[in-house]
């Protein structure tokens, strides 16, 4: 059986790789996928092609799939700062390494009084570890972790003063159930997004934002080994499966 220890700042951790907690929604074609800002939903067809059938069921001699998908709104995605530049800096480019130690939070967004829904950085400072994570996982539990359409909703989102919160902390990677960190309308601004990179005036281009997680309800909040999985595409955004690895045990030094 492998087990892995990983050394933090002031002990080691023991993980056990074959035990991950997948915090992706699965790309499916249709309404069986989360969706977000009105985008189009996947779309996973066979191609035809010539004479050639990418369908065994329909007659081919193996499937082969066209897969149509926008990361942004339909689908668990991280993105980078290429998100708001005028150039083209692809997510492969910013994030150089893939596991990272996180902290998972549950925040029940606060209500104010124009109806929006926001999380705060009173709400998030208390809840931090000291010494901070690399990476923080917020769970709102607005879709529970099942497809959900958020379009034309208006969910919760952050203030940018909780992103710049997570700045002076140190934190590289936000993640999030929520489809975005910011307002679903907010006229382009992405005050959030700015906040959290530091863009334009010390830009963070390590930093990653990761939205809709699908999140088990029943995995507790606590410390965890997060490994953030993405495609080499060459794009601000990837579509992404960030694994959880739950310490089994912990001590001063290894075994």
């Amino acid at each position: 059986m492998l087990r892995l220890w990983v050394e933090l700042p002031s002990r080691w951790v023991l993980i056990d790789p074959a035990q991950p907690i997948d915090l992706a929604f699965p790309i499916a074609d249709g309404a069986e996928a989360p969706r977000a800002f009105g985008l189009p939903s996947p779309r996973i067809v066979p191609i035809h092609s010539g004479r050639f059938i990418g369908s065994v069921a329909d007659g081919g001699s193996c499937n082969c799939d066209i897969v149509e998908i926008v990361p942004h709104g339909n689908t668990t995605h991280t993105e980078c700062v290429g998100h708001i530049t005028v150039e083209r800096v692809p997510l492969y480019y910013c994030l150089r390494r893939f596991l990272f130690w996180a902290q998972l939070v549950t925040v029940e967004p606060l209500q104010l009084a124009r109806g929006d829904q926001v999380i705060t950085a009173a709400q998030l400072q208390p809840l931090l570890l000291i010494p901070p994570p690399e990476a923080l996982i917020v769970r709102t539990g607005v879709a529970r972790g099942q497809p959900h359409d958020f379009s034309g909703t208006n969910p919760p989102y952050f203030t940018p003063e909780a992103a710049e919160l997570l700045v002076r902390y140190g934190v590289l990677h936000l993640l999030t159930d929520l489809p975005s960190v910011d307002r679903e309308n907010d006229g382009g601004a992405l005050k959030a997004h700015r906040a959290f990179w530091q863009y334009p005036h010390a830009t963070r281009m390590e930093a990653t934002i990761t939205e809709l997680l699908a999140i088990p309800p029943m995995v507790p909040d606590g410390e965890y080994l997060l490994q953030l999985q993405i495609l080499n595409l060459n794009s601000d955004a990837s579509p992404s499966k960030p694994l959880l690895y739950a310490p089994i045990t912990e001590q001063a030094t290894p075994e």
